[in-house]
């Protein structure tokens, strides 16, 4: 093992041994690594004669750069744009993210978290805490409506086991019984257990209330003092859109940092779908646990682990991105404009949920619980989804997503308010032809 290795696995094994021992193989041996880039840091620093330390070309001190680029670039200046990033993020990006997650979250004051490590978005950065955390037969706790790509970032890429339990209950809330009935067995069963938890959910568009959030935690709380290493991540890839006074305003991150030193928790969140940057591609890791002693030697070694992956695998993220995301973050219009985005995206949801309220859809299908997010579900009752998707694209030119074997997402994400009802009409009337066909033959 490398010595940065070691001196970091050290470090957090003072802090919290829970932690070290909830790091796969690969997060045990990784290290944010010395060689160019600490000596390239430091030649930036002190090299004012002369600096030949990196793969990049300079012109009469400034960086070289094709005047063809940057005049599609106002504002923006080549150093911001196109050199290197860190490969933890460029530092006042990540101390801005950090100062709003205090905002958006106020159950986090008073509480420690880590600086936040920026990935090339949301998946980018589940692939990081994946090779960082996830060794091979690992078990990872999911809903049975959960986001497809799971599958290829934890089971198929790192070999682990995917176990899930039903999201809703009958009553049409959380499943908070089904869900610690699989927390209990698979513990049970396991030293250590992955649970996901993404809300708003991909693809029903649901966010847990207080009251079930606090449940979660309570679960999770009990299963880490039984002796069982918990890491808890939250994907927060649609934090923010919550539409129902019911919802949960915050993330269920602040419900569980802090709480067991078995319990770790990870925030990953991005500006993707909270700003509507999507191509952007600019996302977060956070950390939050319980320490002896100080913890932020503990947030550092964590850190530079995660910097050392992201090393390891795309070097680092888009420097323009990034600093098109902090100039946004730190304009004085910018709560504004989230605030006229959020007001035309609540307006579609509830426009979803009025339209769907007509008595004529009950018989052909049921809406999935939904109050946030980007998406929300149909079950149908009489035909099978892929069909109906074929037929509504081939005949009427509408794309829907069928998931299994009656599930239909609709993103109202991208459905101006005025056509919500010609959407769902044209569904309606898909739906019963393909009851005909199947009563001809």
């Amino acid at each position: 093992m490398n010595p940065i290795a070691e001196e970091l696995n050290q470090i957090i094994k003072a802090g919290n041994e829970h932690i070290f021992q909830t790091l796969s193989e690969v997060g045990k041996n990784l290290f944010f690594p010395k060689g160019i880039l600490s000596q390239s840091t430091e030649a930036k620093e002190k090299a004012h004669r002369f600096n030949a330390t990196i793969g990049m070309a300079t012109e009469k001190g400034r960086t070289m750069h094709l005047p063809s680029v940057m005049r599609m670039l106002n504002g923006v200046q080549p150093e911001e744009a196109l050199t290197y990033a860190p490969s933890f993020g460029i530092l006042p990006l990540r101390q801005a993210w950090q100062e709003d997650l205090f905002k958006k979250n106020p159950s986090l004051n008073g509480k420690e978290i880590s600086l936040p490590v920026v990935s090339q978005a949301i998946t980018h950065g589940l692939s990081v805490v994946s090779d960082m955390w996830v060794d091979p037969g690992d078990v990872i706790i999911l809903p049975d409506k959960m986001w497809g790509n799971y599958n290829l970032i934890f089971a198929v890429r790192r070999g682990a086991r995917i176990v899930t339990y039903s999201l809703f209950n009958a009553d049409g809330g959380f499943n908070l019984e089904g869900f610690e009935t699989c927390v209990r067995n698979e513990a049970g069963a396991n030293k250590k257990i992955i649970v996901i938890l993404n809300f708003p959910n991909n693809p029903t568009g649901y966010t847990v209330t207080a009251r079930e959030a606090d449940g979660i935690a309570d679960i999770l709380r009990r299963t880490a003092e039984k002796g069982v290493r918990v890491l808890a991540l939250t994907d927060d890839a649609y934090f923010g859109l919550f539409y129902s006074d019911e919802a949960l305003k915050e993330s269920i991150f602040t419900r569980l940092i802090g709480q067991d030193p078995g319990l770790i928790a990870i925030k990953v969140d991005g500006a993707t779908k909270e700003n509507y940057v999507w191509g952007l591609r600019v996302g977060f890791i956070t950390y939050g646990a319980v320490f002896r002693g100080e913890g932020r030697p503990v947030y550092e070694a964590l850190e530079k682990k995660t910097a050392g992956a992201v090393r390891g695998s795309i070097s680092n993220a888009s420097h323009l991105s990034q600093e098109i995301v902090l100039k946004s973050l730190r304009s004085d219009s910018y709560s504004a404009e989230k605030e006229n985005k959020f007001q035309i995206m609540k307006e579609r949801a509830r426009e979803v949920m009025r339209v769907l309220s007509d008595d004529k859809y009950e018989a052909v299908w049921e809406p999935y619980p939904f109050n946030s997010g980007y998406f929300m579900c149909l079950r149908l009752k009489t035909v099978e989804a892929e069909p109906v998707r074929v037929h509504l694209l081939n005949t009427y030119g509408i794309g829907l997503i069928s998931l299994g074997a009656s599930d239909l997402r609709v993103a109202f994400s991208c459905l101006e308010k005025q056509d919500t009802r010609e959407l769902f009409d044209t569904l309606y009337k898909a739906v019963k032809e393909l009851e005909s066909q199947k009563e001809v033959v």
